[in-house]
């Protein structure tokens, strides 16, 4: 399979990665119900009595393959539950159980609305499927990165070859120093964490699909036979493109997550407020938040789900992302606070790097020296104060 980019793929990624999730997912039926009825089954609580074109669910439109779930208890959730763990290895276990193939699915949905004639705005609800694979696995640190696999169907019924897009990273650290916070306006500054509120706890740094920071939080593992979940603080997180491609009225999402580990995969809840900001991060005086969102990510364990093309495009780009998340490492290392650009000269930072991740370079300090120029053109370092409480 050849990974260098096709122009008709690259408009269909760019599509995608403007009306999805975060990157490309593909929205189809399980079976073969009608549209109607599974419009119907869609909904879990909504608005019951706003006019149902208003808010008719928005997301991914194309259609793909069915998919067979996995039924059985996973191997990894198994060794979960075994007795006399030490309370770090449980908690590295439940991480390493979000590795594997999954069907994901998407809901997002504003529950409360705060301002004056407050008009609810149509869910979001998509579904793809990805494979999720271990970067790094130490006692203190596990990294995971997430590939989405995606099969089209025509009008016709024919399945078009595998589209491959690399999707967010997770990194795992247990009892970190500090954090690099999400401000806003694109700004993160690194805060020191506590002995009290790092100890026994761990910090997940998400990362978007070009491998540019998004945030990350601390909290605790929790287990009991049968579940283990993780429950995040509070924090700041930058608009997910679902939303900064429909609106601009808001800077950040403030609020918490909630990862689940089950028998038959994961779940991540989200409870986050729709905060204003001013020029200088702090919230907006008259009216700071707009609506309170809730969400629900779910990652259900698939079986003979053919993710190849994923296997394959990871083997053959795996190097020069390692380079990228290289560079980041180093930054944070070295800069207490920065700034990141989506896009430079109408060029986003994402489609930059996916086209240079096909490239051939004669050696690792050429690699190295390329991305560093294209990355210093999105990264603005910062030294003075970028927030205020």
């Amino acid at each position: 399979m050849q990974f260098k980019t096709r122009k008709l793929w690259r408009l269909l990624l760019l599509s995608l990665l403007s009306t999805c999730a975060a990157a490309g997912i593909v929205n189809a039926s399980e079976d073969d119900s009608s549209d109607q009825d599974t419009q119907g089954r869609r909904y879990t609580f909504s608005w019951m009595f706003s006019e149902s074109d208003s808010m008719k669910p928005r997301g991914g439109t194309t259609s793909g393959p069915e998919v067979r779930l996995d039924s059985g208890t996973a191997g990894a959730f198994s060794e979960l539950q075994v007795r006399g763990l030490m309370p770090q290895e449980r908690d590295r276990r439940a991480i390493l159980a979000m590795a594997g193939d999954y069907r994901t699915s998407f809901d997002f949905i504003e529950t409360v609305g705060f301002t004056q004639g407050y008009r609810p705005v149509a869910p979001y609800q998509s579904w793809g499927t990805e494979r999720v694979y271990v970067v790094a696995n130490e006692p203190d640190f596990v990294s995971l990165q997430h590939i989405i696999v995606m099969h089209f169907l025509d009008a016709d019924g024919f399945e078009s070859d595998a589209m491959v897009v690399k999707h967010w990273r997770q990194d795992w650290q247990y009892e970190d120093t500090e954090m690099h916070a999400f401000e806003g306006h694109g700004a993160f500054a690194r805060r020191a964490l506590n002995e009290q509120l790092r100890t026994g706890a761990w910090t997940q740094t998400v990362y978007q699909v070009d491998d540019s920071p998004r945030y990350e939080a601390i909290g605790r593992w929790t287990h009991a036979p049968g579940v283990s979940f993780w429950q995040s603080g509070d924090r700041r997180r930058p608009l997910p493109r679902r939303e900064f491609s429909v609106r601009d009225d808001y800077q950040a999402l403030y609020g918490s997550h909630r990862i689940t580990i089950t028998p038959a995969g994961w779940t991540q809840e989200e409870d986050a407020l729709k905060l204003v900001l001013d020029a200088q991060n702090r919230p907006a005086a008259e009216q700071p938040y707009l609506a309170r969102e809730a969400g629900l990510s779910r990652y259900d364990r698939v079986l003979n789900y053919d993710f190849s093309a994923g296997d394959l495009y990871w083997q053959s780009t795996g190097p020069f992302w390692s380079r990228v998340r290289q560079y980041w490492t180093d930054l944070y290392n070295k800069e207490s606070a920065f700034r990141v650009a989506k896009t430079v000269d109408g060029v986003p930072m994402f489609m930059a790097l996916f086209d240079m991740a096909g490239q051939l370079f004669e050696s690792q300090g050429e690699m190295d020296e390329a991305i560093e120029v294209l990355l210093s053109a999105y990264v603005t370092v910062l030294t003075a104060p970028v927030t205020a409480s």
